[in-house]
């Protein structure tokens, strides 16, 4: 199994190209079924949860390929995906269990095939994240859903229909697999209480693309009038916001100066904002935009994990282990997943302050990290301890990284290229 070790004590200085987003391209991959007609992609980023789609869809009957030469290029793949008959109508536990967001093909098989057999999903050992939203959604558009041996058994036999949805809390996941099923549905369908995130905006913007009409994109009530005839597109994925804060952060950590080519400073300017009160610098650029670390050291400051446009869960470990060289203390609270705290321990093992209360962790900033060997519990928290590794004293060997393959692209590659001693170590 693959390591990647890492010698701290090294600015980033240069340039990194962020990649497509992965939590955008999924969704986008999925999408391609509501339709026979082909749909391109720009900005693909080559991933293994974007390898673990492609197979699910494939041995759903879609068509998929790469435009030549593209492929691993640093402006990301193109594919073109084509659902011209669907062959079957199960998601088989082999290829589910290795990715949460496989659990979206549940509503545009029903909504095309009228059926659907998907394996209860896997992915990051997170918290329960349980399917119910998704269940309850697809209920109110006609369906009738079942869990038999750890499958969601799913019929309409009337076909969906348009309705009005209610989130009770917010959910991404659940607000796509909707927004899909919705586009196949007779009538009109409304959701209220969706989430606003920028890769659901995306996802409607494709759809639009399509031939999906979209009400209310970007806002928390999103009308999706279904059933029309949909057409070839063609859609480009966002930047990654993740990867761009995860980046920026790394940048702080080592008091480098990096411009992050392709980033988009609009998509994360809640941590944009707490990044500044630690005293980082950050400004948008003909490129992209550039962090560097204003004069002096980090300073501590709280963090809240809420939905968009709030402070994303998706950055709080790198946050927190930012925060474990900062000066004074900094409270990080988790209010969006259980069990998010895994990579604590691993700090710790470097030296790090921190001590978990609940659903919050109080971060005392230590004088120096030191290296060790740690493991990474998800795909996050193994980028937070790849961020505390670029600074402390000696060799971090970080095992499991094929957490860190499912969400980053070519990591050690792009923090090499700005000066990290950093190198993957077969296994």
């Amino acid at each position: 199994m693959d390591r990647i070790r890492i010698k701290g004590g090294r600015q980033l200085k240069g340039d990194i190209r962020i990649s497509g987003a992965k939590n955008a391209a999924l969704p986008l991959m999925v999408s391609a079924m509501l339709s026979d007609r082909p749909l391109t992609l720009h900005n693909v980023p080559r991933l293994a949860d974007i390898t673990t789609m492609i197979q699910l869809l494939t041995q759903h009957g879609v068509e998929v390929s790469a435009v030549a030469g593209e492929n691993g290029h640093a402006h990301g793949t193109t594919l073109v995906l084509k659902a011209g008959k669907i062959t079957s109508t199960t998601a088989p536990y082999d290829i589910v269990r290795k990715m949460r967001a496989s659990v979206l093909v549940l509503g545009v098989l029903l909504a095309r095939e009228g059926q659907a057999k998907v394996s209860l999903p896997g992915g990051c050992a997170i918290g329960a994240r349980p399917v119910d939203l998704h269940i309850a959604g697809l209920r109110a558009m006609g369906a009738e859903i079942d869990i038999d041996g750890g499958y969601l058994v799913a019929r309409a036999p009337k076909g969906l229909r348009g309705a009005r949805y209610t989130f009770p809390k917010v959910s991404v996941g659940a607000t796509e697999n909707l927004m899909i099923a919705a586009a196949l549905a007779k009538g009109t369908t409304v959701l209220d209480n969706a989430a606003r995130e920028p890769e659901i905006t995306n996802l409607a913007e494709c759809l639009a693309a399509m031939g999906v009409t979209v009400g209310g994109i970007g806002t928390e009530t999103l009308t999706i009038e279904g059933g029309g005839a949909l057409k070839a597109a063609t859609h480009s994925v966002i930047p990654d916001r993740i990867e761009t804060g995860t980046y920026a952060m790394a940048v702080a950590m080592t008091a480098g100066d990096v411009e992050l080519v392709g980033g988009r400073l609009d998509l994360i300017e809640t941590a944009a904002q707490t990044l500044r009160s630690a005293g980082v610098t950050l400004e948008s650029t003909a490129r992209g935009l550039r962090v560097q670390r204003t004069n002096g050291a980090l300073h501590g400051v709280d963090v809240m994990t809420e939905p968009y446009p709030g402070f994303p869960t998706d950055l709080q470990a790198q946050m927190m282990a930012l925060m474990t060289r900062a000066e004074g203390a900094s409270m990080i609270t988790e209010t969006i997943f259980e069990s998010r705290f895994m990579h604590v321990p691993e700090l710790a093992r470097m030296g790090a302050n921190v001590t978990i209360h609940h659903e919050s962790a109080l971060v005392r900033g230590v004088p120096k990290l030191r290296g060790a060997d740690v493991m990474a519990t998800d795909l996050r928290a193994s980028v937070s301890l790849a961020i505390a590794g670029l600074v402390a004293e000696g060799d971090t060997t970080l095992h499991r990284v094929y957490h860190l393959d499912r969400g980053f692209e070519r990591l050690e590659e792009k923090l090499a290229a700005c000066g990290a001693d950093i190198e993957r170590l077969k296994g």
